[in-house]
């Protein structure tokens, strides 16, 4: 018995070790400062800010680089930046906040709060949940709809929205798939409007941001107090890092409007990972257990092929939140981007661990590696070079994508220069009108063809015969790397009587749905009428 003591002791070990979590590494601050200074130099972005949390505190806060390539300034921890949908988790705690007052329910139909909400059938519209209106499953396709609030999307309302979600075509059964979509986060932004008498704006920063003291944050750029410190927008534009023009859409507050620091985000994730309690040793609530736990159970299953080295075998989506498993622990995350802006917010609850990484340039590729990069360390995984590895993936996939972009502007060009544009462009000049996203002018100026929305005026630029009844039409605007297949439908007589569009790049953002439009020509602008080009 004395011989198998130890035996018995070393499985009693092994037991144990295959029951109890292991201990969690960590990552110095020279090494999370390596590793974001090599993402920024990879992928181009001027300025960076990152946050860890690791048991309720703090351990790593501090900005690299600068808020603008004009104007030089430091990027800090105080640094105001737009996490974009990041801030759909807010919109979650929102309705969270009136489920626990019992103000509403979860499951409570849509229509009891917006009697006008309609979808693309009477089932649908009549079934469909609050909770619905935060899972990614209405049977709408991914970004539906999206061109009413981006690029541009001023002259349109919440109302509009509202109005106009019911001419959005299926491309799935309801509650059958997880599709992305942003409309429906600003329905329920409406919904909280609805019940409080207050904007989602109002009653977030009054009920969140307030009490747990992200004092310079705000639920939209129009509603800061302090601009000082303040990011500007960056994008690759043909080749150059360039600042670009500041997306702001009040609006669309709730699916993704807020700005805020690394700062105040840390007190954010450190209220969520304990249980919803914050301030002086935890002694006030903000959340009860049970909401964020709703929050973070899986509601829509999202495909996934399992091969990851982080183990991760499943993923899902909650109310606000992506959920996965990464080695053994649930992972609780979301990103955001905005146009020259990322983000990503990243919990591991059972570690106790929060990262969160703001970027001011649309590269995600930055905040994935840095993310990672943490993590691993944290979870006592060997070290990866994430930079590199995400470097060699983007280079492939952009060589890819330039390819086939190239192939079709090599033969626009050759169309240009053999002067084959002899083609009758009275022809294709109208006005034409698609149900959701209201007019758009095809018009003739000094022999060339021009495209311009009239609700989304950004959206503009020259059409470039193709072939056949196919053009491409190249955004006067560079920075939004979305051209796009302007293809003219005959009627039964053979008359030019609608357009079609479609994204020519593989890579083009999800929000620029032309796939979606469905424009019928309503009346043959005279010449004599055409709208001036904006430069």
């Amino acid at each position: 018995m004395k011989k198998s003591t130890p035996h018995l002791l070393i499985l009693t070990l092994l037991w144990l070790g295959s029951v109890l979590p292991l201990q969690a590494q960590s990552i110095s601050p020279q090494e999370i400062d390596q590793v974001v200074e090599r993402a920024m130099t990879a992928f181009q972005v001027p300025g960076i800010a990152v946050a860890v949390v690791k048991d309720g505190k703090v351990v790593h806060m501090k900005g690299y680089g600068v808020n603008s390539t004009k104007t030089g300034e430091k990027t800090t921890e105080h640094t105001l930046f737009g996490v974009a949908s990041n801030t759909k988790a807010f919109t979650a705690a929102s309705l969270s906040l009136l489920v626990e007052e019992g103000k509403i329910k979860w499951d409570d139909k849509v229509v009891k709060y917006i009697p006008e909400f309609r979808l693309y059938n009477d089932y649908v519209t009549e079934e469909f949940t609050i909770r619905d209106l935060l899972t990614h499953r209405s049977g709408l396709g991914l970004g539906a709809g999206d061109l009413m609030m981006f690029p541009d999307g001023n002259d349109f309302t919440v109302d509009d929205l509202i109005r106009n979600i019911q001419y959005l075509k299926p491309v799935s059964a309801f509650r059958t798939k997880y599709d992305y979509d942003n409309l429906l986060y600003i329905v329920a932004g409406e919904v909280v409007a609805r019940v409080t008498g207050t904007s989602w704006s109002e009653f977030t920063e009054k009920r969140i941001l307030q009490p747990l003291g992200m004092t310079r944050s705000a639920a939209s750029y129009d509603r800061l107090r302090d601009l000082t410190n303040t990011i500007e927008a960056h994008a690759v534009v043909e080749g150059k890092l360039k600042v670009i023009d500041r997306y702001n859409l009040p609006f669309g507050a709730a699916a993704g409007g807020m700005y805020t620091s690394v700062h105040d985000l840390s007190k954010w994730l450190i209220m969520l990972m304990n249980e919803g309690r914050y301030g002086d040793e935890l002694k006030q609530r903000l959340l009860t257990q049970r909401v964020i736990w709703e929050q973070w159970t899986p509601q829509t299953i999202i495909p996934y092929n399992g091969k990851s080295p982080f183990n991760t075998h499943f993923r899902s989506y909650g109310l606000g939140w992506f959920l996965s498993d990464v080695k053994g622990h649930k992972e609780v995350s979301h990103t955001g981007g905005l146009p020259g802006m990322v983000s990503q917010v990243t919990m591991l609850p059972e570690l106790n661990l929060g990262i969160i990484v703001l970027t001011n340039q649309q590269n995600g590729q930055a905040f994935r590696s840095i993310t990672n990069t943490i993590k691993q360390a944290y979870l006592g995984m060997e070290a990866h070079d994430w930079v590199a590895e995400l470097k060699q993936e983007e280079d492939e996939y952009m060589k890819e994508a330039t390819a086939y972009t190239n192939k079709i502007w090599d033969d626009v060009n050759k169309v240009l220069k053999e002067k084959k544009s002899k083609v009758a462009f009275d022809n294709y000049v109208g006005t034409f009108e698609d149900k959701w996203f209201g007019h758009v002018e095809v018009y003739k100026q000094k022999n060339k063809l021009y495209f311009k929305s009239l609700r989304s005026p950004r959206l503009q630029g020259e059409m470039l015969y193709y072939k056949d009844n196919t053009f491409v039409v190249k955004w006067t605007d560079r920075s939004f790397e979305a051209d796009a297949f302007v293809v003219y439908v005959p009627d039964q007589e053979g008359k030019l009587s609608g357009i079609n569009m479609k994204a020519v790049s593989p890579l083009t953002d999800f929000s620029y749905d032309f796939h979606d439009l469905d424009f019928t020509r309503v009346q043959v602008v005279p010449q004599s009428s055409a709208a001036p080009v904006r430069k």
